[in-house]
Order: structure tokens, then C-alpha cells, then sequence
């Protein structure tokens, strides 16, 4: 059990953001349990044969061995996310570790399992092996990440905005309990069922929350103290992210809003971007905009922004049409 204890000031410090580097990192946890992790399949399929290719396999290793069946996460290889980061930045953020805090963060993973080769390596020469490790991540989010990373950061980013409004209207308390069964608001701490013994102060340093689509069972939280405090927690509707997006054979909707509007108004379940929708449906951004404009305009899509992102869903009037139809 761990126990995260709260002032004022880190209730109020409570954010959101997607993390890019952690669905990397963490995605590999995914890849050497495919049974635990059975709804990700269709991926996974897809990454066994990216990572069987030679040329990748070499290259990403470094990640592989630090992440091998689940064993603990060096903070410093997930580190919390700011609103609307991009992958670039969290990986210059990852190489600028400073090589003392390489060595602490490896060392807070060792109590539950030793290390693997390369960590090992690593804690002997963090300052030459880092980049190493940097490029290992880089080299998987370019080959298993981002062909898939719009639709992850349309689920990713639509439940930010409700956990953020969930948050909002209901406070701390409330928030905690609903984010995860296994956590619980005392007043001045959150208590987490987890086989895990932390004892966290935060210290008026808030606490910066992402979802994740790749874990499944409790809240991450980080392993040290002094990082700086943050926790991954599992991502609603997980279960719609590999779903098929083309739009259903003789769909009647189709036959009254045309084929391209109701791909989109499929699509917008969750809530999505111009840019997720044209590679999600196949569409240029620009058809993708004219779309929307018109649906927009006939009341079946709302859009709000998030960050530097306007994003799209389908209104209760698409809903009602969706389950008229056959497709929803």
C-alpha cells in the first residue's frame, strides 16, 4: 500500500498531460506479455514483426532489457508530462538526465528485480550509455509508436478533457476514487492498494497525471520522492482503440449524410482532431475540415479546444442517428 500525502497547494497543482515517451516505454511491457495485455493484439502483431526486423531489434535493445515482463521503471526513463509535449522534447528531457539521478532512479528498480545487462552497463557508465538508451526510444516510438499514435492521443487526449471536467465539478476527493478502484481520499492523502510500501510527500509540487493505454491494473506511480511526482493511470474505452474505422458496408447512415461524413461521425465516439481524423479515415485534412464545418453546422458535432488542439465529437443528435442506423 502507498500512501501520497497532499497540501493545498498540490491539490491545486493537479494536471494532466499525454505522454508520448511513457506509451513508448511502457508499451513494451504489452509486447512480452501479449496474454495479460490481450486487447492491445492487433498491435502487438504488428510490433513483434517491427522488432523482428535486425536493424530495429539491435538499436532498441537497451529499451527492451529495461523493460523486460513488466520490472520496475527508472523515473527518469517516464518522466511527467506538460501539457500538449511532444515526443522531441520529452526525449531531449531523457537525455539530459544528470548521471547521479541515472544512478539513484536504477537503483530504486533493484529491490523487486536485478538488473538486466544493460542496466547494469548503464549504472557503471550512465553518462556514455545514455544516449544509447535515448536513441533505443526514439527508434521504437518512430517504428511502433507514431503510425498508431493519432488514434492513441484521440483516446488519450479525450479522457484528459474528462477527467480534467470530472475533477472540476466533483473535487479532489471524489476524482481520486472514481480515477481507479484501487485508490482512496483521506482528507489529506491518496491511499493506493498497490503491492508497493511509497510514502510520498509532495510537497507543494502537485501532481501531474497522464492516462496510459498500456497498463491495465493500478496506478504507476513514480518510484522515488524526490522526482517529480506523477502517476500513470489506465485510459478509458482501451477497448475501442484497435477497433476497425472504415465505415460498415451498406451503412444506411451513409446513404443520408454520404460515405465521408458518416466515416467521421463513426470515428467521433471519442474525441479526435482534424489531423487524427484524416489519418484515421484515409481523408486529406482539407475534406476532413469541410466535413466537420457541415456536420458542425447541423448540430451532430461539437467541437472544444485542448491546449493547442481543437478537437471534434459526436453530439447526443449523432449518437441517436449512430444507434439508428446499425452503428453505434
Amino acid at each position: 500500500m502507498s500512501e501520497l500525502r497532499f497540501s493545498l497547494a498540490d491539490v491545486a497543482g493537479v494536471r494532466f498531460a499525454v505522454s508520448p515517451a511513457n506509451e513508448t516505454v511502457l508499451s513494451m511491457w504489452a509486447l512480452a506479455d501479449p496474454v495479460r495485455y490481450a486487447v492491445h493484439l492487433p498491435w502487438i502483431d504488428r510490433a513483434r514483426v517491427t522488432l523482428g526486423r535486425p536493424e530495429v531489434a539491435v538499436r532498441v535493445r537497451p529499451l527492451v532489457e529495461l523493460t523486460w515482463r513488466g520490472c520496475p521503471l527508472p523515473d527518469f526513463l517516464t518522466p511527467a508530462a506538460r501539457p500538449n509535449v511532444e515526443m522531441a522534447e520529452q526525449l531531449d528531457q531523457i537525455a539530459a538526465t544528470p548521471p547521479h539521478v541515472v544512478v539513484q532512479d536504477l537503483l530504486a528498480t533493484t529491490p523487486r528485480r536485478p538488473l538486466s545487462p544493460f542496466g547494469r552497463a548503464l549504472l557503471a557508465d550512465p553518462r556514455g550509455l545514455l544516449p544509447q538508451l535515448v536513441d533505443a526510444v526514439r527508434v521504437w516510438y518512430d517504428e511502433a509508436i507514431a503510425p498508431d499514435w493519432p488514434r492513441m492521443r484521440a483516446l488519450l487526449d479525450a479522457d484528459v478533457a474528462y477527467r480534467a471536467a470530472q475533477l472540476a465539478e466533483s473535487g479532489a476527493g471524489r476524482f481520486f476514487e472514481q480515477l481507479h478502484p484501487s485508490l482512496r481520499w483521506l482528507g489529506d492523502r491518496v491511499v493506493s492498494d498497490d503491492p508497493f510500501e511509497r510514502d510520498f510527500d509532495l510537497r507543494g509540487r502537485g501532481l501531474a497525471l497522464n492516462p496510459t493505454v498500456f497498463t491495465e491494473r493500478r496506478v504507476l506511480w513514480n518510484l522515488l520522492e524526490d522526482s517529480l511526482p506523477a502517476g500513470a493511470y489506465p485510459v478509458r474505452a482501451v477497448g475501442t482503440l484497435w477497433e476497425a474505422t472504415a465505415t460498415p458496408s451498406g451503412d444506411p447512415l451513409a446513404r443520408v449524410v454520404g460515405p465521408g461524413r458518416a466515416a467521421l461521425l463513426h470515428l467521433l465516439d471519442t474525441s479526435a482532431t482534424t489531423t487524427d481524423l484524416a489519418r484515421l479515415a484515409r481523408m486529406s485534412a482539407g475534406n476532413v475540415s469541410q466535413h466537420l464545418a457541415a456536420l458542425h453546422a447541423a448540430g451532430l458535432v461539437s467541437r472544444f479546444r485542448q491546449g493547442r488542439h481543437v478537437l471534434y465529437r459526436n453530439t447526443d443528435a449523432a449518437r441517436v442517428l449512430l444507434r439508428a442506423s446499425g452503428g453505434g
